[in-house]
């Protein structure tokens, strides 16, 4: 059951994740948590010696920000009757992803916006809290307009661990969909496995859940994996992907595989996601 969700708030005007985590805990009679940063520049530590003034007048502007994202989500919950809290979380940029991940575990989902070219930098929120938070999340493309939609739910499937744990991880939404397609894309690594990869036995225990799919097989090479998925979403007018996410932590470096960081970056729907 998807019951506790939290959000990360974007200090702009317009915040696709606030809508879409909004539309998300109406949808599932779910608390919604908003969470707004505040950074404290790095420079308190470096440069100890700047004028104070200075430095509280950057922290107080930071404060504002986050303050005000906060009011705006608050209105607008409130608008939805949505059961909410606000957090304003204190950290600097480079802490703020792990912070996000740590907190984040004592909920059921969480709700990020996609990076936006010149104005919001996510990509470290949204793979830490994939890799390191233990829970799955939703992706909100920035051009996202409307809230949840479960009209066509596209899952993708290729056997592997992540693919289980997002499916699984997805069931409390899948329930509520009009279709579910089960899309395996057929190359190198997946057309000789055995029925299973091609979804048979998956469907099988979806239907136990009262969770009925089509399986849709199409063709593409490994490097046009995530080509493959969005123009078959684009085709069908999905309107949720559900995908594993790939990837591991290596000392402080956050490295994600090829096609989670492609759909990350190209994603055109929201997209449900699990490691």
């Amino acid at each position: 059951m998807i019951k506790d969700v939290i959000v990360k708030l974007e200090q702009q005007a317009r915040d696709p994740a606030q809508d879409f985590s909004i539309s998300v805990a109406k949808t599932l009679g779910a608390h919604l948590a908003g969470v707004a940063f505040a950074f404290v520049p790095e420079v308190l530590s470096r440069f100890p010696q700047l004028p104070r003034d200075m430095l509280a007048e950057i922290v107080a502007h930071s404060e504002n920000a986050a303050q005000a994202a906060i009011d705006r989500f608050d209105a607008a919950a409130r608008q939805s009757e949505v059961s909410r809290e606000q957090r304003m979380l204190k950290a600097t940029e480079a802490e703020a992803p792990s912070v996000l991940a740590t907190f984040a575990r004592r909920f059921d989902l969480s709700v990020l916006m996609q990076s936006e070219p010149n104005v919001v930098n996510n990509d470290d929120m949204i793979e830490t809290s994939l890799l390191e938070s233990g829970r799955p999340l939703v992706v909100v493309p920035y051009i996202q307009r409307e809230g949840l939609q479960l009209n066509r739910v596209i899952c993708c499937w290729d056997g592997s661990r992540a693919a289980t744990r997002a499916i699984n991880d997805a069931l409390p939404l899948l329930v509520r969909a009009g279709t579910i397609d089960l899309l395996i894309v057929l190359n190198e690594k997946t057309g000789s496995e055995e029925q299973e990869i091609h979804g048979i036995e998956l469907e099988k225990h979806l239907a136990r859940h009262d969770v009925k799919v089509e399986i849709e097989t199409t063709r593409a090479a490994d490097i046009d994996v995530t080509d493959a998925i969005l123009s078959y979403a684009a085709d069908r007018s999905g309107t949720l992907i559900v995908m594993g996410g790939y990837g591991h932590s290596r000392l402080r470096e956050i490295i994600l595989g090829g096609v989670t960081r492609d759909m990350l970056k190209s994603m055109t729907v929201p997209i449900f996601m699990s490691h």
